[in-house]
């Protein structure tokens, strides 16, 4: 499948870059990309929640009430999470949520999501650019121009371009990355996927790395 080359000003350069079939022809595989998207927000998870069970209360021991003749039921302490400020039932506990994915199966998530990006004319080609200065107004243009301004989108780059990042670190609805960095999880949750050409070049090759 070919795409037109367009420049930072959202107008064709006359130029065409064919996508490669490996990664934006595939099959989509639902079932793959929902593990890795799954195994991608489960590994940001912290686990460091905790409650207090009954053990856990400081408190007294003491019975608070005689065993019969209340007309209640049966109590035998204050940390009982049947009262207030007792424990709490089965509550949470620190654990760990990372789990693994085979490489196989990653990569056919990442080829299956790019390849729906693309079934939903989601992906966009543009000629390499580079700020002289990190200026958000600037990327802001450039958004502008590919009529991104209100969608999310993510730019991938060949290369860690430091201008280009910090200018759009502070637009919540745009990332920029490279091709080693480009996920999942990030091409799902883009509405357009915007690649530089040179980073097209090199993509076939680092994703079969990963």
């Amino acid at each position: 499948m070919k795409l037109a080359v367009l420049d930072i000003n959202g107008k064709e350069t006359g130029r065409e870059v064919e996508l490669p079939s490996a990664v934006f022809g595939v099959e989509p595989n639902n079932h793959a990309i929902y593990l890795d998207v799954k195994q991608h927000l489960a590994n940001k998870r912290q686990g460091t929640h905790a409650a207090k069970e009954r053990a856990d209360i400081v408190g007294s021991t003491r019975k608070i009430k005689k065993q019969k003749g209340t007309g209640t039921a049966r109590a035998g302490s204050i940390k009982s999470p049947i009262f207030k400020g007792g424990g709490r039932v089965f509550g949470p506990r620190p654990r760990d949520y990372h789990f693994k994915l085979n490489k196989k199966l990653k990569r056919l998530a990442r080829f299956s999501a790019l390849s729906k990006k693309v079934q939903q004319k989601a992906v966009v080609v543009v000629e390499d650019f580079n700020f002289d200065t990190p200026k958000t107004k600037e990327f802001k243009q450039v958004l502008y121009n590919l009529e991104l301004i209100n969608k999310k989108s993510t730019f991938v780059l060949a290369e860690l371009n430091k201008n280009v990042y910090l200018s759009s670190r502070n637009l919540e609805k745009s990332n920029v990355v490279t091709n080693s960095e480009l996920n999942t999880y990030r091409i799902m949750n883009s509405n357009v996927v915007v690649f530089s050409e040179s980073a097209l070049k090199g993509l076939e090759s680092n994703f079969t790395k990963q």
